[in-house]
């Protein structure tokens, strides 16, 4: 394969909602090309994309696919994205490392929340949209009302570059306002004639031409002064003047397609080589320490690894994009997230899962290679003299876990090493193993998403696996001061266990100050602290220990004891066994035997008289709240608010946010398990949410009660 410049090279992403037709769109745009012979169907399962064997179990996509096409002297790097929004990972990585997202409509159904939610990605990474209506001989396009729709939402820059003279099941011809032509196409589709505009559809094609070479003069001045002048500009001046609005984001052009029957790929094939900028006209990536890295060829080699693909028969297959510099076959680099050296024994360029061999590859290339010995998702190799590291895709958080096992406890450990294995291949399952919870839980976007990781485990690496409801972090404080003292007295022969602890527990809020005197049942308690410790808990809040014994009541040295005793117990709370937080004890007094007291001992008094005063205190459980972010059609909005009530959420905002509105809610995490399922089922799929912890909350006392209960029968059991 011919050896390409950074000068020479594009790098788009295809997006858009599931159904909306990217692997059908990647196979025509591949025939075109004339990297196909013959374009694949899905139904066939023999596409460039979905050729995984789980893409084609489930009929849609789960990975991205990179490929790539050679068109009149340039190469093209394309990525097909994942549509469902419980694949996002893929599309977030997919837009990171390219630099023009094209974002397909299905013609039949609009404008859907999966455009809303590329297109908000695209705006924060600040890349270059091109809208692609697909589908025109769905029986439902309406492709002025699509435009109008998308018209209200993004703006007056978005601007037709095409339009279809009628759609449906006869669409077979559009009027392209770029070339000022008619388009038309044979049942076949391929090759179109090409036509002068019929009088009918002059006065609108002009109308559109004139609106469009308007955006394209408003983003260079010297085109602006000829368009004032002479109120017409070339066809090379209207590419100029569009891909620079691209860049800037102040267009974005609409293209008309019906990639099923092949009719209007070949003129958008045309635009992507012609008018879409190159690597190295779009704004250069900050390398960790903020410095830029430009995509340049005489720099120092830089190679980020933006996927890890699993395949039959080869194992991984790591994708990468070089930074800076270029890449050579036998290249020795470093691992700057590592330190290990590794070998670029072979180079590739792909298609799916075919590959090409290449020598080399320049700034701005994507391509892939294999049996790196120590390399993940997200690692940068470097050559001499050169020390760039890269961060830059961000993940969503996640909105569904369950907890998971092996249905044969024996493959446990066999099932964490294909977890890990499989996190290298989407960054957005995550896997965890809590302690406090003790169960294994997985993280991910949606129910789809969880199912697909379980088909993998249970189809590629053969380990039965079940999901199961993940526990609740509840937390346990306490609203008041109590006060308790336990002796621990053990005699069994010699030497025996001896140790009395008094103390004090009360709530504790950043900034109090130090105590001086309590008062229980009529009797002052007088403090005086001897030493303090403040210990930031792992799971959140804080533990304070105050020494007030005096009078040598108890040895200094049994102070850490006791200290060791209250923690156990903060560990598993009195209450429901959950971990305690925000609370301050005070040792006051004790008693201590000059031959059987030891740590042991007073570390169980210490433990038994905080668990005492811990049920004395007025003890509350708090549950983890979420603040829950909704984007959801209006004509939904009663229905998904009053299932958030439902949940006990408490909704504190409401905006309209790109044609849809956007709920915000708090709501517990206990009801948020199934929300991703009913939320889709209420909405028709229409509808999507964000999720991110915000603060600990006390439970309702009913729900308290029934925790306490839940625990002490699981005590008697």
């Amino acid at each position: 394969m011919k050896v390409y410049n950074s000068q020479d090279i594009k790098n788009i992403a295809l997006l858009g909602n599931d159904g909306s037709g990217k692997t059908t769109l990647t196979e025509s745009l591949l025939y075109h090309a004339g990297a196909l012979k013959r374009r694949g169907r899905i139904t066939m399962k023999n596409t460039v994309s979905d050729y995984l064997p789980v893409e084609q179990e489930y009929g849609y996509s789960v990975f991205a696919t990179a490929f790539h096409v050679e068109w009149k002297g340039k190469k093209l790097n394309i990525i097909d994205c994942p549509g469902s929004d419980d694949f996002v990972g893929a599309a977030m990585t997919a837009l990171n490392v390219t630099d023009t997202a094209v974002l397909l409509i299905n013609g039949g159904f609009g404008h859907e929340v999966g455009t809303q939610n590329h297109f908000r990605y695209t705006e924060k990474l600040g890349k270059p949209v091109i809208f692609l209506v697909n589908q025109l001989d769905s029986e439902n396009c309406d492709y002025e009302a699509i435009v109008e729709d998308l018209q209200n939402i993004y703006g007056p820059k978005v601007v037709p570059v095409q339009y279809p003279i009628s759609t449906g099941p006869d669409f077979h011809a559009l009027i392209d306002v770029i070339l000022m032509k008619k388009l038309s196409w044979s049942a076949d589709g391929g090759e179109p004639t090409i036509e002068e505009i019929p009088a009918e559809e002059r006065d609108r094609a002009e109308e559109m031409h004139k609106a469009l070479v308007e955006a394209a003069a408003e983003n260079d001045e010297s085109l602006m002064e000829k368009f004032f002048e002479t109120d017409h500009l070339s066809e090379d001046e209207m590419r100029e003047g569009i891909r620079k609005g691209m860049v800037t984001r102040s267009i974005f052009p609409v293209f008309c397609v019906c990639a099923g029957k092949d009719m209007g790929v070949g003129r958008l094939m045309e635009f992507l080589g012609n008018v879409v900028p190159f690597v190295n006209e779009m704004p250069k990536v900050h390398n960790t320490r903020g410095e830029e890295v430009a995509p340049v060829e005489n720099a120092p080699t830089s190679v980020y690894f933006f996927k890890t693909g699993i395949e039959p028969h080869i194992g991984e297959v790591q994708y990468f994009k070089v930074m800076s510099g270029i890449v050579r076959e036998g290249d020795d680099l470093t691992n700057a997230d590592r330190g290990s050296k590794e070998r670029m024994a072979q180079l590739f360029v792909c298609s799916g899962a075919q590959r090409d061999k290449v020598e080399q590859l320049s700034a701005g290339d994507i391509g892939c290679t294999v049996k790196l010995k120590d390399v993940r998702t997200g690692n940068t190799l470097n050559s001499k003299d050169c020390d760039n590291r890269f961060n830059f895709i961000k993940y969503p958080n996640s909105k569904f876990t369950r907890a998971i096992r092996a249905v044969n406890e024996a493959d446990t450990e066999k099932m964490m090493v294909a977890l890990n294995r499989m996190r290298q291949e989407d960054p957005t399952w995550e896997v965890e193993q809590s302690k406090e919870l003790r169960q294994i839980l997985v993280h991910g976007q949606g129910e789809f998403h969880l199912r697909t990781l379980k088909w993998m485990l249970e189809n590629i690496d053969k380990i039965a696996v079940e999901y199961y409801q993940q526990r609740i972090p509840y937390r346990e404080t306490i609203t008041k001061a109590a006060r308790a003292d336990y002796r621990h007295k053990k005699q069994s022969g010699g030497a025996g266990q001896f140790g009395e602890v008094h103390l004090i527990v009360e709530p504790y809020y950043e900034g109090m100050p130090d105590p001086t005197t309590y008062t229980f049942g009529g009797q002052e308690y007088r403090i005086t602290p001897r030493g303090k410790e403040e210990i930031a808990l792992e799971w959140g809040g804080k533990l304070v220990f105050i020494n007030s014994v005096v009078g040598g009541a108890i040895d200094a040295r049994f102070m850490p004891a006791i200290l060791k005793g209250v923690m156990s117990r903060m560990e598993q709370g009195p209450l429901t066994g959950s971990y305690a937080r925000d609370v301050r004890v005070i040792v006051y007094d004790g008693k201590m035997h000059p031959v059987d007291s030891n740590e042991i001992s007073f570390m169980l008094a210490g433990r038994n008289a905080f668990s005492q005063a811990f049920r004395e205190a007025g003890p509350k459980v708090l549950e983890p709240i979420y603040d829950v972010e909704v984007f959801v059609p209006a004509d939904k909005m009663g229905d998904v608010m009053s299932d958030l009530q439902g949940r006990r959420g408490m909704i504190i905002g409401m905006s309209s946010e790109n044609g849809y509105e956007k709920l915000q809610a708090k709501v517990p995490l206990k009801e948020m398990s199934t929300y991703a399922t009913a939320l889709s089922s209420l909405t028709g799929g229409r509808a999507s949410f964000i999720m991110k912890f915000a603060s600990y909350e006390l439970v309702p006392s009913d729900i308290q009660t029934k925790l306490v209960s839940e625990l002490e029968q699981k005590d008697e059991e």
